[in-house]
């Protein structure tokens, strides 16, 4: 469920196959755009809405946490206001962070409408929750050292090539029904796996975007590898991403979410946020 998720981010579909390469995204990582464009959703009157609060927590960098200061900061605390304001409720609009644990009971017990704090929509949770739709997908990425990094259409150029991956992971099993022709190598963690492809032990690395974007940013990293083809997204791999949860007699809300959530897309201000909480694109 949503903890298989938060997992994946507190550590730290498109494939280049035949049959998905007609789907495939610029090489270069972008700013993810979710919405059809073409698509105008209905806007929402929320006049009688009485007040909307958002329950989240502190923990879930750099999506949500406490700042040097003591300020509940992140992706989703501004995602949450610029909601608020899209709506024309900002006036009626808290956040309010509690223990991951207690989120559920809270929305239950009437305590806040939503819960923005990184709950999958899977079919375990959908019994709980009505949700929006995915606001952000967490895509595979290969990367390799930066003199040698492929560009799509990277399949055939893959062949021979000895790929790592954590072992166990839904990242490993993509890799070894998708990409046929590598040679796999496994880790029992990232360290063993980022040191290998510095030291070109291995030719690539295949994981989580997010993971390695931060990755990539970082002081251990050096500047030695960038991202190679890609993103792959992968549903039945890798989930649907990260959606706003509601209480899951009130799919009216999640609808109003959905037109909030698409209008500061297509405004913008989504993208004005992604890139100031992940500098380094994972797209």
């Amino acid at each position: 469920m949503a903890l298989q998720w938060r997992s994946l981010i507190l550590a730290a579909a498109l494939i280049a196959a035949p049959s998905w390469a007609a789907r495939a995204h610029a090489a270069e990582p972008q700013v993810p755009v979710l919405w059809d464009a073409k698509e105008r959703l209905p806007k929402p009157d929320l006049s009688a809405l009485p007040r909307l609060r958002f329950l989240t927590t502190t923990d879930f960098p750099p999506f949500n946490f406490l700042d040097g200061s003591g300020k509940l900061s992140g992706f989703h605390i501004d995602l949450a206001r610029a909601i608020c304001a899209e709506l024309g409720v900002a006036d009626k609009c808290q956040i309010q962070a509690l223990p991951w644990a207690e989120l559920q009971g809270a929305l239950d017990k009437g305590e806040g409408e939503a819960i923005i704090a990184g709950i999958a929509a899977t079919a375990q949770s959908r019994q709980a929750y009505a949700f929006s739709r995915s606001y952000l997908q967490f895509p595979a990425r290969f990367i390799m050292p930066k003199s040698k990094a492929l560009a799509e259409p990277i399949f055939d150029k893959l062949r021979g090539k000895r790929v790592g991956v954590i072992a166990g992971s839904a990242h490993e099993r993509m890799l070894r029904d998708y990409f046929k022709t590598v040679q796999v190598v496994t880790f029992d963690g990232p360290d063993a796996l980022y040191g290998d492809l510095k030291a070109g032990k291995i030719d690539a690395a295949f994981g989580d975007g997010m993971r390695f974007a931060f990755w990539l940013g970082g002081s251990d990293a050096a500047g030695c590898c960038r991202f190679a083809g890609g993103p792959y997204l992968a549903p039945e791999y890798l989930g649907t991403g990260l959606a706003i949860a509601t209480k899951a007699d009130n799919p009216a809300l999640a609808s109003a979410l959905d037109y909030a959530l698409q209008e500061i897309s297509m405004k913008g201000t989504f993208a004005e946020f992604y890139l100031r909480y992940f500098p380094v694109s994972f797209f």
